[in-house]
């Protein structure tokens, strides 16, 4: 192993060590010209992205495997995996829960329904990377035209008879 790559690689595991999300996990570090490389089981995606996140920031990081696994303390099967899905995109207040549903198979979590916006999407993306046993997030959401004004009172009416129906009540599990 170069230099370059053991003050890398000791600044990296140092980061993992410190850091109050990740230290507990006992993950460890390699570098191999200037490829990080990070092995272990952490309990959520949104921590594993998170890590990739951080890790892009580091000079001197040419690039990243993260072979890390996402796996919960406790068997969770898809119904567990969707209702904390569910928490999750409830707690997020960019995230309306009238218009967005959730399924988990094999810890994939789609979410389907409709949103006002990209940020919207994005925060339900977000939201369900947060909750355990998910491993995957794919995201069915279409975005809602930009309001009645623009639309012809053919797309008006489609709506109206088939979306309204859509539109009522709480958050969807499909």
């Amino acid at each position: 192993m170069s230099e370059k790559d053991l003050k890398l690689r000791r600044k990296i595991q140092a980061m993992l060590d410190k850091d109050k999300d990740l230290r507990n996990y006992s993950l460890k570090a390699n570098v191999i010209d200037g490829k990080v490389e990070i092995t272990g089981i952490v309990d959520t995606l949104s921590e594993k992205n998170r890590l990739r996140e951080k890790l892009q920031g580091l000079d001197g990081v040419k690039g990243i495997e993260l072979g890390l696994a996402v796996s919960t303390d406790g068997a969770i099967d898809d119904e567990s995996v969707t209702a904390e899905v569910i928490e999750e995109l409830n707690a997020n207040p960019g995230v309306n829960l009238r218009h967005v549903g959730a399924r988990s198979v094999d810890g994939t979590v789609f979410l389907m329904g409709t949103v006002e916006s990209e940020d919207e999407e994005r925060e339900a993306v977000k939201s369900a990377e947060k909750a355990r046993g998910v491993k995957n997030v794919i995201s069915q959401l279409k975005i809602r035209p930009g309001g009645y004004d623009d639309e012809s009172l053919e797309a008006i009416f489609h709506h109206q008879v088939n979306n309204d129906a859509e539109d009522e009540g709480e958050a969807r599990i499909f």
